[in-house]
């Protein structure tokens, strides 16, 4: 099973099976697992057609976490993972309820943005590093959601192929812009203040994390933030994988214990 999630999140989240490598061998599989579960929930709206349909695809995923037996590659591994102790019902029910907020017209405020990627990337950091045994693991909320304000702003021509635009509508108004003209590709320069200022936002949360000291163990958890270091300071680069400099950011930064 451990294998089949391996390739699974290798074809679906390379970063972060990339950084997963580097968690203990007893809980890589549920670390897989999680990143797996984070993965189908990231594509609730993104398969669907209406937005309804997400919010029904997020209560299959509900009902999972909260003990119902389904056949899938997916909800298997986890449910078993959640019986063993090593994720917690709480952090992942957490994680669901974040991305609630995909299914509606748009994220209206910064700071709902601000808690959107708080609670589901940020959310994911603090499971990954509670399964991890981080001493604070709620420390590592920060770290993670830097790596969500990269991935969005990485994803923004991806997403507006497929109709969608997960940009604040008030620091889009605020440059003129709306999400129809980001969907549409029509913003011209207009999108590069608002890239900066959202990638602002990241380094703010990077800044954070600073100084977080973790057990060897952990390290892991906190490595899709060294990604999102590199990534924020090129918000402009859409590029399609991962370079050899990223790669090898992360496993110096695994090898040496070290964000």
């Amino acid at each position: 099973m451990t294998e089949q999630l391996a390739g699974f999140l290798r074809r679906h989240d390379p970063d972060r099976f990339l950084t997963a490598l580097f968690a203990p061998p007893d809980k890589r599989g549920a670390l897989f697992a999680l990143y797996a579960f984070n993965h189908e929930l990231a594509r609730a709206r993104e398969a669907v057609s209406e937005p309804i349909l997400a919010l029904i695809r997020l209560q299959w995923w509900r009902e999972v976490v909260e003990g119902a037996a389904r056949r899938h590659e997916v909800a298997e591994p986890l449910s078993a993972a959640i019986e063993a102790g090593l994720l917690q019902r709480a952090d992942l029910l957490s994680l669901i309820a974040a991305r609630e907020i995909e299914a509606d017209p748009a994220i209206l405020t910064i700071a709902a943005w601000r808690d959107y990627v708080l609670g589901s990337a940020g959310g994911l950091a603090v499971a990954a590093g509670r399964l991890l045994g981080a001493p604070e693991p709620e420390r590592l909320r920060p770290f993670g959601a830097a790596y969500g304000v990269a991935g969005l702003l990485r994803s923004i021509p991806a997403l507006a192929r497929q109709g969608r635009c997960l940009l604040p509508e008030d620091v889009l108004s605020a440059h003129d812009l709306s999400p129809e003209e980001v969907i549409g590709a029509s913003t011209g320069a207009k999108l590069g203040p608002v890239m900066r200022a959202l990638a602002a936002e990241g380094h703010a949360l990077l800044e954070q994390g600073k100084g977080l000291r973790l057990p060897r163990p952990a390290i892991a958890a906190a490595l899709p933030a060294v990604l999102a270091r590199r990534d924020l300071a090129r918000p402009f680069v859409h590029l399609p994988g991962r370079g050899l400099g990223d790669k090898l950011a992360v496993v110096v930064a695994g090898m040496a214990g070290r964000i």
